[in-house]
Protein backbone atom coordinates (compact mmCIF):
# COMPACT_ATOMS: atom_id res chain seq x y z
CA UNK A 1 0.00 0.00 0.00
CA UNK A 2 0.99 3.60 -0.55
CA UNK A 3 0.44 4.90 3.01
CA UNK A 4 4.20 4.62 3.52
CA UNK A 5 4.67 6.74 0.41
CA UNK A 6 2.30 9.35 1.84
CA UNK A 7 4.36 9.57 5.04
CA UNK A 8 7.68 9.77 3.20
CA UNK A 9 6.41 12.40 0.76
CA UNK A 10 5.51 14.59 3.72
CA UNK A 11 9.01 14.10 5.12
CA UNK A 12 10.60 15.12 1.82
CA UNK A 13 8.52 18.28 1.76
CA UNK A 14 9.68 19.14 5.29
CA UNK A 15 13.24 18.63 4.05
CA UNK A 16 12.61 21.08 1.23
CA UNK A 17 11.40 23.76 3.62
CA UNK A 18 14.69 23.48 5.51
CA UNK A 19 16.67 23.90 2.29
CA UNK A 20 14.79 26.89 0.86
CA UNK A 21 14.06 29.11 3.84
CA UNK A 22 15.12 32.52 2.53
CA UNK A 23 13.00 35.41 1.27
CA UNK A 24 11.88 35.87 -2.37
CA UNK A 25 12.42 32.72 -4.47
CA UNK A 26 13.32 30.54 -1.48
CA UNK A 27 10.41 31.70 0.69
CA UNK A 28 7.91 31.13 -2.12
CA UNK A 29 9.35 27.66 -2.68
CA UNK A 30 8.91 27.01 1.04
CA UNK A 31 5.26 28.06 0.84
CA UNK A 32 4.65 25.62 -2.03
CA UNK A 33 6.36 22.82 -0.10
CA UNK A 34 4.16 23.63 2.89
CA UNK A 35 1.08 23.14 0.73
CA UNK A 36 2.30 19.70 -0.36
CA UNK A 37 3.07 18.82 3.26
CA UNK A 38 -0.46 19.79 4.33
CA UNK A 39 -1.99 17.71 1.54
CA UNK A 40 -0.01 14.59 2.46
CA UNK A 41 -0.68 14.98 6.19
CA UNK A 42 -4.43 15.38 5.69
CA UNK A 43 -4.67 12.38 3.37
CA UNK A 44 -2.48 10.27 5.66
CA UNK A 45 -4.64 11.09 8.69
CA UNK A 46 -7.83 10.33 6.78
CA UNK A 47 -6.43 6.99 5.59
CA UNK A 48 -5.35 6.08 9.14
CA UNK A 49 -8.85 6.78 10.49
CA UNK A 50 -10.49 4.77 7.72
CA UNK A 51 -8.21 1.78 8.34
CA UNK A 52 -8.94 1.92 12.07
CA UNK A 53 -12.68 1.72 11.30
CA UNK A 54 -12.08 -1.34 9.10
CA UNK A 55 -10.04 -2.99 11.89
CA UNK A 56 -12.94 -2.44 14.30
CA UNK A 57 -15.34 -4.09 11.83
CA UNK A 58 -12.90 -6.99 11.50
CA UNK A 59 -12.66 -7.41 15.29
CA UNK A 60 -16.46 -7.36 15.60
CA UNK A 61 -16.73 -10.07 12.96
CA UNK A 62 -18.91 -8.01 10.60
CA UNK A 63 -16.40 -8.49 7.76
CA UNK A 64 -13.85 -11.18 6.89
CA UNK A 65 -10.07 -10.68 6.75
CA UNK A 66 -10.16 -10.88 2.95
CA UNK A 67 -12.85 -8.19 2.79
CA UNK A 68 -10.87 -6.03 5.22
CA UNK A 69 -7.70 -6.35 3.10
CA UNK A 70 -9.61 -5.47 -0.08
CA UNK A 71 -11.13 -2.39 1.55
CA UNK A 72 -7.74 -1.24 2.84
CA UNK A 73 -6.17 -1.58 -0.61
CA UNK A 74 -9.00 0.37 -2.28
CA UNK A 75 -8.83 3.14 0.33
CA UNK A 76 -5.05 3.43 -0.01
CA UNK A 77 -5.37 3.68 -3.81
CA UNK A 78 -8.05 6.38 -3.48
CA UNK A 79 -5.92 8.41 -1.06
CA UNK A 80 -2.88 8.03 -3.35
CA UNK A 81 -4.95 9.33 -6.28
CA UNK A 82 -6.09 12.28 -4.18
CA UNK A 83 -2.48 13.15 -3.37
CA UNK A 84 -1.45 12.76 -7.00
CA UNK A 85 -4.22 15.09 -8.21
CA UNK A 86 -3.74 17.73 -5.52
CA UNK A 87 0.07 17.68 -5.66
CA UNK A 88 -0.04 18.00 -9.47
CA UNK A 89 -1.87 21.32 -9.07
CA UNK A 90 0.72 22.57 -6.58
CA UNK A 91 3.57 21.35 -8.81
CA UNK A 92 2.24 23.64 -11.54
CA UNK A 93 2.78 26.55 -9.15
CA UNK A 94 6.36 25.37 -8.65
CA UNK A 95 6.95 25.15 -12.41
CA UNK A 96 5.60 28.68 -12.88
CA UNK A 97 7.82 29.93 -10.04
CA UNK A 98 10.92 28.29 -11.53
CA UNK A 99 10.11 29.81 -14.92
CA UNK A 100 9.89 33.27 -13.32
CA UNK A 101 13.26 32.60 -11.69
CA UNK A 102 14.77 31.60 -15.04
CA UNK A 103 13.29 34.72 -16.66
CA UNK A 104 14.92 36.89 -13.99
CA UNK A 105 11.61 38.15 -12.59
CA UNK A 106 12.48 37.07 -9.04
CA UNK A 107 15.41 38.45 -7.07
CA UNK A 108 17.61 36.35 -4.83
CA UNK A 109 18.75 36.74 -1.25
CA UNK A 110 21.26 34.63 0.64
CA UNK A 111 21.75 34.12 4.35
CA UNK A 112 25.47 33.56 3.80
CA UNK A 113 26.12 37.20 2.89
CA UNK A 114 28.27 38.96 5.45
CA UNK A 115 28.56 42.68 6.03
CA UNK A 116 31.78 44.01 7.55
CA UNK A 117 31.91 47.42 9.18
CA UNK A 118 35.24 49.09 9.96
CA UNK A 119 35.49 52.13 12.20
CA UNK A 120 38.21 54.70 11.54
CA UNK A 121 38.76 56.65 14.78
CA UNK A 122 40.31 59.52 12.82
CA UNK A 123 37.60 59.98 10.24
CA UNK A 124 34.72 58.53 12.29
CA UNK A 125 33.37 56.86 9.12
CA UNK A 126 32.18 53.33 8.27
CA UNK A 127 33.10 51.19 5.29
CA UNK A 128 30.06 49.02 4.85
CA UNK A 129 29.16 46.05 2.67
CA UNK A 130 32.76 44.97 2.16
CA UNK A 131 31.79 41.42 1.25
CA UNK A 132 28.63 40.57 -0.69
CA UNK A 133 29.82 37.14 -1.80
CA UNK A 134 27.13 34.45 -1.99
CA UNK A 135 28.00 31.00 -0.72
CA UNK A 136 24.62 29.49 -1.65
CA UNK A 137 22.93 29.75 -5.05
CA UNK A 138 19.96 27.92 -6.56
CA UNK A 139 19.46 26.14 -9.87
CA UNK A 140 16.71 24.57 -11.94
CA UNK A 141 17.72 21.03 -12.97
CA UNK A 142 16.48 19.10 -16.01
CA UNK A 143 17.81 15.72 -17.16
CA UNK A 144 16.87 13.12 -19.77
CA UNK A 145 18.34 9.99 -21.34
CA UNK A 146 18.04 6.23 -21.74
CA UNK A 147 16.77 3.89 -19.04
CA UNK A 148 16.90 0.12 -18.43
CA UNK A 149 16.86 -2.63 -15.82
CA UNK A 150 20.07 -4.32 -14.69
CA UNK A 151 19.75 -8.04 -13.96
CA UNK A 152 22.67 -9.35 -11.91
CA UNK A 153 24.17 -5.86 -12.36
CA UNK A 154 24.18 -6.16 -16.16
CA UNK A 155 21.96 -4.80 -18.95
CA UNK A 156 23.31 -7.25 -21.54
CA UNK A 157 20.56 -9.15 -23.40
CA UNK A 158 17.98 -6.87 -21.82
CA UNK A 159 14.24 -7.53 -22.01
CA UNK A 160 13.72 -3.80 -22.68
CA UNK A 161 14.42 -1.59 -25.66
CA UNK A 162 17.77 0.16 -25.22
CA UNK A 163 16.88 3.34 -27.12
CA UNK A 164 13.14 3.16 -26.54
CA UNK A 165 13.28 3.24 -22.73
CA UNK A 166 13.80 6.73 -21.32
CA UNK A 167 14.04 8.71 -18.09
CA UNK A 168 13.26 12.34 -17.30
CA UNK A 169 14.02 14.41 -14.22
CA UNK A 170 13.30 17.99 -13.21
CA UNK A 171 13.65 19.85 -9.95
CA UNK A 172 15.33 22.61 -7.95
CA UNK A 173 18.64 22.47 -6.09
CA UNK A 174 20.68 24.60 -3.73
CA UNK A 175 24.45 24.80 -4.22
CA UNK A 176 26.52 25.79 -1.17
CA UNK A 177 30.27 26.45 -1.20
CA UNK A 178 31.60 24.42 1.73
CA UNK A 179 34.70 26.47 2.59
CA UNK A 180 34.59 30.23 2.90
CA UNK A 181 37.86 30.90 1.07
CA UNK A 182 38.08 27.92 -1.29
CA UNK A 183 35.86 27.28 -4.30
CA UNK A 184 36.53 23.60 -5.07
CA UNK A 185 33.99 21.78 -2.89
CA UNK A 186 30.24 22.43 -2.96
CA UNK A 187 27.28 20.68 -1.31
CA UNK A 188 24.39 20.28 -3.75
CA UNK A 189 20.92 19.27 -2.50
CA UNK A 190 17.29 19.79 -3.44
CA UNK A 191 14.09 18.11 -4.60
CA UNK A 192 13.36 16.37 -7.92
CA UNK A 193 10.66 14.44 -9.74
CA UNK A 194 11.94 11.39 -11.69
CA UNK A 195 10.10 9.58 -14.49
CA UNK A 196 11.53 6.12 -15.34
CA UNK A 197 10.06 4.45 -18.44
CA UNK A 198 10.64 0.88 -19.64
CA UNK A 199 9.54 -0.53 -23.02
CA UNK A 200 9.54 -4.38 -23.09
CA UNK A 201 10.61 -6.22 -26.24
CA UNK A 202 8.87 -9.04 -28.13
CA UNK A 203 5.23 -7.91 -27.74
CA UNK A 204 5.27 -8.28 -23.93
CA UNK A 205 3.74 -6.44 -20.99
CA UNK A 206 3.93 -6.59 -17.17
CA UNK A 207 1.52 -8.87 -15.29
CA UNK A 208 1.14 -9.51 -11.55
CA UNK A 209 0.95 -13.08 -10.30
CA UNK A 210 0.58 -12.99 -6.54
CA UNK A 211 3.57 -11.10 -5.17
CA UNK A 212 5.54 -11.56 -8.40
CA UNK A 213 5.61 -9.16 -11.37
CA UNK A 214 6.81 -10.68 -14.64
CA UNK A 215 6.75 -10.04 -18.36
CA UNK A 216 4.16 -11.97 -20.36
CA UNK A 217 3.49 -12.21 -24.08
CA UNK A 218 0.36 -10.31 -25.11
CA UNK A 219 -2.40 -12.17 -26.99
CA UNK A 220 -2.89 -8.93 -28.96
CA UNK A 221 -0.37 -7.25 -31.20
CA UNK A 222 0.97 -4.31 -29.18
CA UNK A 223 2.01 -1.23 -31.09
CA UNK A 224 3.73 -0.06 -27.92
CA UNK A 225 4.11 -1.25 -24.32
CA UNK A 226 5.38 1.16 -21.69
CA UNK A 227 5.88 0.82 -17.92
CA UNK A 228 6.31 4.11 -16.01
CA UNK A 229 7.28 4.83 -12.39
CA UNK A 230 7.23 8.35 -10.96
CA UNK A 231 9.33 9.25 -7.92
CA UNK A 232 9.75 12.24 -5.63
CA UNK A 233 13.39 12.23 -4.49
CA UNK A 234 15.99 14.21 -2.57
CA UNK A 235 19.30 14.26 -4.51
CA UNK A 236 22.50 14.88 -2.52
CA UNK A 237 25.87 15.46 -4.21
CA UNK A 238 29.36 16.61 -3.34
CA UNK A 239 30.32 18.78 -6.31
CA UNK A 240 33.88 19.59 -7.37
CA UNK A 241 33.74 22.89 -9.26
CA UNK A 242 36.92 23.97 -11.06
CA UNK A 243 35.60 27.41 -12.02
CA UNK A 244 38.13 29.13 -9.77
CA UNK A 245 37.95 32.73 -8.65
CA UNK A 246 38.62 36.29 -9.86
CA UNK A 247 40.22 39.22 -8.07
CA UNK A 248 38.37 42.53 -8.12
CA UNK A 249 40.54 44.94 -6.20
CA UNK A 250 40.86 43.60 -2.68
CA UNK A 251 37.86 41.29 -3.14
CA UNK A 252 37.84 37.65 -4.27
CA UNK A 253 34.86 36.65 -6.38
CA UNK A 254 34.20 32.91 -6.50
CA UNK A 255 32.64 31.62 -9.72
CA UNK A 256 30.36 28.61 -10.23
CA UNK A 257 29.28 26.63 -13.29
CA UNK A 258 31.97 28.32 -15.42
CA UNK A 259 34.29 25.34 -15.96
CA UNK A 260 34.53 21.59 -15.43
CA UNK A 261 32.25 20.18 -12.70
CA UNK A 262 32.13 16.69 -11.13
CA UNK A 263 29.35 15.54 -8.81
CA UNK A 264 29.33 12.38 -6.68
CA UNK A 265 26.46 11.32 -4.45
CA UNK A 266 23.04 9.73 -4.46
CA UNK A 267 19.33 10.13 -3.85
CA UNK A 268 16.45 8.77 -1.79
CA UNK A 269 12.71 9.21 -2.06
CA UNK A 270 9.26 7.73 -2.59
CA UNK A 271 7.33 6.11 -5.43
CA UNK A 272 4.37 8.36 -6.27
CA UNK A 273 2.75 6.04 -8.82
CA UNK A 274 3.26 3.10 -11.17
CA UNK A 275 1.45 2.89 -14.49
CA UNK A 276 1.43 0.69 -17.60
CA UNK A 277 0.44 2.13 -20.99
CA UNK A 278 -0.51 -0.21 -23.84
CA UNK A 279 -1.21 0.71 -27.48
CA UNK A 280 -3.00 -1.80 -29.74
CA UNK A 281 -5.58 -2.01 -32.51
CA UNK A 282 -9.13 -3.24 -31.93
CA UNK A 283 -11.38 -5.29 -34.22
CA UNK A 284 -12.57 -2.11 -35.97
CA UNK A 285 -9.03 -1.10 -36.84
CA UNK A 286 -9.01 1.77 -34.35
CA UNK A 287 -5.97 2.40 -32.19
CA UNK A 288 -6.59 1.90 -28.47
CA UNK A 289 -4.53 3.48 -25.72
CA UNK A 290 -5.01 1.71 -22.38
CA UNK A 291 -3.61 3.12 -19.11
CA UNK A 292 -3.43 0.68 -16.19
CA UNK A 293 -2.48 2.07 -12.78
CA UNK A 294 -1.53 -0.29 -9.99
CA UNK A 295 0.97 -1.30 -7.35
CA UNK A 296 2.78 -3.87 -9.53
CA UNK A 297 4.69 -4.94 -6.39
CA UNK A 298 7.12 -2.05 -6.88
CA UNK A 299 9.13 -0.74 -3.95
CA UNK A 300 7.56 2.27 -2.22
CA UNK A 301 11.01 3.54 -1.21
CA UNK A 302 13.84 4.27 -3.62
CA UNK A 303 17.52 5.01 -3.01
CA UNK A 304 20.56 4.93 -5.24
CA UNK A 305 23.91 6.32 -6.35
CA UNK A 306 24.44 9.00 -8.98
CA UNK A 307 27.26 10.98 -10.55
CA UNK A 308 27.79 13.60 -13.25
CA UNK A 309 30.70 15.21 -15.05
CA UNK A 310 30.42 18.16 -17.38
CA UNK A 311 31.30 21.67 -18.39
CA UNK A 312 29.36 24.77 -17.36
CA UNK A 313 25.62 24.04 -17.67
CA UNK A 314 25.64 20.59 -19.32
CA UNK A 315 26.86 17.28 -17.83
CA UNK A 316 26.92 13.57 -18.56
CA UNK A 317 24.68 12.03 -15.89
CA UNK A 318 24.40 8.44 -14.56
CA UNK A 319 22.06 6.95 -11.92
CA UNK A 320 21.78 3.46 -10.43
CA UNK A 321 18.99 2.38 -8.06
CA UNK A 322 20.45 0.35 -5.18
CA UNK A 323 16.87 -0.62 -4.26
CA UNK A 324 15.29 -3.27 -6.57
CA UNK A 325 12.38 -2.14 -8.73
CA UNK A 326 10.13 -4.98 -7.51
CA UNK A 327 9.79 -5.97 -3.84
CA UNK A 328 9.47 -9.76 -3.96
CA UNK A 329 10.65 -10.97 -7.36
CA UNK A 330 12.93 -14.01 -7.28
CA UNK A 331 15.60 -12.12 -9.22
CA UNK A 332 16.36 -8.52 -8.21
CA UNK A 333 16.39 -5.96 -11.02
CA UNK A 334 17.72 -2.46 -10.53
CA UNK A 335 16.96 0.61 -12.60
CA UNK A 336 19.93 2.23 -14.35
CA UNK A 337 19.92 5.50 -16.31
CA UNK A 338 22.40 7.39 -18.49
CA UNK A 339 21.85 10.78 -20.09
CA UNK A 340 22.38 14.52 -20.07
CA UNK A 341 21.81 16.89 -17.16
CA UNK A 342 21.31 20.66 -17.35
CA UNK A 343 21.82 22.96 -14.34
CA UNK A 344 20.39 26.43 -15.05
CA UNK A 345 21.36 29.23 -12.68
Amino acid sequence: MRNFTIYLTGFLCLFLTKIFSQETFESRTKAIASKIETITKEEKTALKNEIEEINIQLQNGTISKEQADDKKIKLAEERAKNIEFKVAQVQQELKDLVQQKVDGKIKETDSSRTFTFRFDPKKHSKKKNIDHEKRTTSQFVFALGVNNLATNKSVAHSDYRYWGSHFYEWGVTANTRIFKNDNLLHAKYGLSVMYNNLRPTDNRFFAETGNQTNLETSPLHLEDSRFRNVYLVVPLHLEFDFSGADKKGDKTVFKTHQSVRVGLGGYFGANLKSKQILFYGNANGDEVKEKIKGDYNTNDFIYGASAYIGYKTISLYAKYDLSPLFRNNVVDQNNVSLGLRFDFN
